[in-house]
């Protein structure tokens, strides 16, 4: 499987419309980009394209109002996460907006507990 890498324009884009909060850790994650609260990923970056954890309701009236893709390689679309239309790649406004939404959600979800490191036989 081929995994997509984003341009240095790209991953400036995706910090660009992260939130700006102490909490949010952007993190990098397979030659792309993650953004972070509490442990859990709440926006994405794969190649191009920003990809978002949502409510069922927003996520709902994001994919009835705007034509959204699959996040993730061609086939194993990430569960739970929506890419965002590719013609808002050039509306930074709109694309911030959808990931608060997304940081707001996710931020409200448990911590994710760190796996325990497995010892060396």
């Amino acid at each position: 499987m081929q995994i997509p890498k984003p341009s240095d324009a790209d991953k400036d884009r995706f910090r660009a419309v992260v939130p700006d909060n102490p909490e949010v850790a952007v993190k990098p994650m397979f030659g792309n980009l993650g953004a972070f609260v509490n442990g859990n990923m709440f926006a994405g970056l794969f190649g191009p394209m920003i990809g978002v954890r949502l409510s069922d309701a927003d996520k709902a009236a994001l994919e009835a109002e705007h034509q959204t893709l699959p996040f993730g390689p061609e086939g194993r679309a990430m569960g739970g996460y929506v890419g965002l239309p590719e013609a808002w790649s050039d509306n930074e406004e709109q694309t911030a907006e959808w990931v608060e939404k997304a940081f707001e959600y996710v931020a409200t979800l448990p911590p994710k507990a760190a796996k325990p490191r497995s010892s060396k036989k």
